[in-house]
């Protein structure tokens, strides 16, 4: 069974990409090197900035698997929720409902936040299968599938997130959310993906991060 599975017959990416461009306000980035979906105004102000503070309640450095040797390239922190807050049960039921996926395989809510400086270098957000880290990470549920990821404010400067291989930067908006693939249609992981959290240049940002996998998260 993977996150998909649950659409029936056919080909479960594109009844998930149906699902998704039925939803209010979607955009589809145009391009055939990966599904890329935006959604501007998802969350409310209020509610992201009650988001930021559950991430600054429990931010720490952020971490890389398979450690490339550069440790500036990602100079965040992050900030596990609680899966138990309503705010958050509310957030993962209408992230399901805009997707489509199956709650079952989505990962636990993590956020982001970006101080003046700080920056995720290009980076894709599966796992590479002859990773060290691969089984460690990939060996329960399976690699990652989908990544849904929401702006909760909007910096003074910088802080854009920038798909190089279709040449496209998205600007930090309070309440915008992105949606990806993170394969092709045939299912292969798509190095299309790769995607730069740029550099805050004054103020702060915070985003929150969802991911599925293929398989049921335990």
């Amino acid at each position: 069974m993977t996150a998909q599975t649950h659409f029936g017959s056919g080909n479960p990416a594109d009844a998930m990409i149906e699902h998704i461009l039925a939803q209010p306000g979607v955009q589809r980035v145009p391009s055939t090197k990966l599904t890329l979906f935006v959604r501007r105004s998802f969350l409310d102000p209020a509610t992201s900035t009650a988001l930021c503070a559950r991430v600054d309640a429990t931010r720490r450095p952020s971490t890389l698997s398979d450690f490339n040797g550069d440790p500036t390239f990602r100079t965040s922190e992050t900030g596990d929720l609680d899966p138990f807050d309503p705010l958050v049960i509310d957030l993962n039921a209408r992230i399901a409902a805009f997707t489509g996926l199956d709650p079952a395989h989505g990962e636990p809510i993590q956020g982001q936040r970006y101080a003046t400086g700080q920056e995720f270098k290009a980076h894709t957000d599966y796992f590479e299968p002859d990773g060290i880290d691969y089984q460690r990470y990939c060996g329960i549920a399976g690699n990652r599938t989908w990544t849904v990821m929401i702006y909760l404010n909007q910096p003074e400067a910088g802080g854009a997130t920038r798909f190089k291989a279709i040449d496209k930067i998205i600007q930090p908006e309070t309440g915008k959310l992105l949606a990806w693939n993170n394969r092709l249609p045939d299912g292969r992981l798509n190095p299309a993906t790769l995607h730069h959290g740029m550099k805050v240049r004054a103020g702060t940002k915070y985003v929150i991060t969802k991911w599925f996998r293929e398989l049921p998260w335990r």
